[in-house]
């Protein structure tokens, strides 16, 4: 399973890691998140190290629609709902800023970017209340947003929204431009190097990575989720996992970028590509290890396309891991209040690639002392985080119900006889005295720990990826017990 951005061979402007590495900044993360903001620090004559645990854009920005677009689905309404309208105008200013910069960057780098039409739409009545909302929204905000009952698409529609002028593109292309300038001006790339701790104080911190430490004086962790409990954004985010495809389809593809505002969810888009045009669907998405079976989701959204788009044929199937905030707002700022050493970004809601780079932009203005206008949206520690009080409890509530099942589960069937697992297949079982996970991939057999260790959840068997997803705070493991993301920082034992 390799998303349509990362089939292909790539340069490679990693070094080899050197311990005991002294630098100003370190950046945590290779997603355009974390390569904008050591991109913006080099260029301001940092000394800059960019650590990454697996490779560039291997985790969230290698498995996007790559849509860069200010139309984001119930994005403004979601906001709308627990902020002021001042709050939500400068939602979209920071969203058009991480825009212009990035549409700039990819015109003077020469990185294709199809500029087109964003619909967000609604299949029925319920959908269209949730449409209105967002054209009400999207009109206070200062976005030149029209109704429109007729679309494109091959099915019929009960309204939507349409924002001129958006853009999409393949993310990678740009990551490799981003990097290629990066590591031109004196900046270091090293993945495969992956942080587990950041000790020290608030003048000098030391990384400690699983080839060495390094030394710097600020310290940004741009990974999707925090991989330090510090601040406890694990229980302030809802980690959700989405499923893309793509197709070669008969006929003619929508120009727009869509997306549906009703459940299951939808996003469409073309993409060019050396033969032609594919088509590319979204959606499905679900808390991270809730499914019942992811499997049964990604062949859904293959189903739905086939019947909506007749004749389209699967080239590529892929995941993506994205991070809702309680209060709807993205988390940039300290991960601890009046710590400026150690800065984070998260919580984008699944529109990274705009809000990534405000974020970027926010954290270096700030480190520089030219704060942006509309940077006290995106704050990690103020009055405002109240707002996400009750979101937080029902989000933390289902966690615990997690845990208390997910212990269990396996706690009852260690009465049966539940034979070998089957290719494919992953169960967890009551081993001796804990829980342990078992499945077999690719005939080899698997037995780990079934604990996740972050916080102690039971993980769940994704039969989809085969991964051992925590249904927690979205930490993932391969078959064999190898971390994939966080916020976990080890392997399962």
């Amino acid at each position: 399973m390799t998303s349509l951005w990362l089939d292909r061979s790539r340069p490679d402007y990693s070094s080899e890691f050197v311990p005991s590495t002294k630098v100003d900044v370190v950046v945590v993360g290779a997603g355009v998140t974390g390569i904008v903001t050591a991109l913006l620090f080099a260029r301001a004559g940092r000394r800059v190290a960019l650590l990454e645990a697996r490779t560039t854009g291997a985790v969230t920005t290698g498995n996007t629609t790559g849509k860069i677009s200010l139309l984001q689905g119930t994005r403004l309404s979601s906001i709308a709902k627990k902020h002021s309208p001042t709050a939500v105008r400068a939602y979209v200013e920071a969203n058009q800023e991480g825009q212009q910069w990035l549409l700039d960057y990819c015109a003077v780098n020469s990185v294709a970017v199809q500029r087109e039409t964003a619909f967000s739409y609604a299949n029925g009545s319920e959908g269209t209340v949730a449409l209105r909302d967002e054209f009400d929204a999207a009109r206070i905000a200062g976005l030149d947003v029209h109704w429109s009952d007729t679309v494109e698409l091959p099915f019929p529609v009960a309204g939507a929204v349409q924002l001129d002028n958006q853009a999409q593109f393949d993310s990678v292309n740009v990551l490799d431009a981003l990097l290629e300038e990066f590591v031109r001006i004196g900046g270091k790339l090293y993945e495969h190097t992956r942080v587990r701790a950041v000790r020290g104080n608030r003048h000098r911190r030391s990384i400690q990575t699983d080839g060495g430490d390094v030394e710097a004086e600020i310290v940004v962790i741009a990974t999707g989720t925090p991989v330090l409990d510090r601040g406890g954004f694990f229980a302030r985010l809802e980690p959700q996992r989405s499923y893309a495809a793509a197709f070669t389809v008969p006929g003619d593809v929508p120009r727009g970028m869509y997306l549906s505002v009703d459940e299951p969810s939808r996003s469409i888009r073309y993409v060019p590509v050396d033969q032609g045009e594919l088509l590319l669907i979204g959606g499905n998405g679900h808390p991270v290890g809730r499914a019942t079976s992811p499997a049964e989701n990604v062949e859904d959204l293959i189903t739905w396309t086939g019947s909506a788009f007749p004749g389209a044929e699967l080239t590529h199937w892929w995941s993506a891991q994205d991070y809702r905030p309680v209060n709807e707002l993205p988390y940039v700022g300290q991960l601890v209040p009046g710590d400026r050493s150690i800065l984070i970004a998260t919580g984008y809601a699944k529109w990274g690639l705009t809000n990534a780079v405000a974020a970027a932009l926010a954290l270096t203005a700030e480190v520089a002392g030219t704060p942006k206008d509309w940077s006290s949206i995106y704050t990690t520690w103020d009055w405002n985080q109240i707002s996400g009080l009750p979101k937080a409890a029902l989000v933390n509530g289902e966690v615990a119900v997690e845990m208390i099942s997910g212990w269990i589960r396996p706690a009852i069937s260690r009465f049966r006889n539940l034979g070998d697992t089957a290719e494919g297949e992953g169960r967890v079982v009551w081993d001796r005295i804990t829980p342990s996970a078992h499945c077999t991939v690719d005939g080899v057999t698997h037995q780990v720990s079934a604990v996740c260790p972050h916080l102690g959840g039971i993980l769940r068997w994704n039969d989809a990826e085969h991964s051992w997803d925590c249904p927690l705070h979205g930490s993932r493991f391969a078959a064999d017990g190898t971390l994939l993301e966080g916020p976990a920082t080890s392997d399962l034992t």
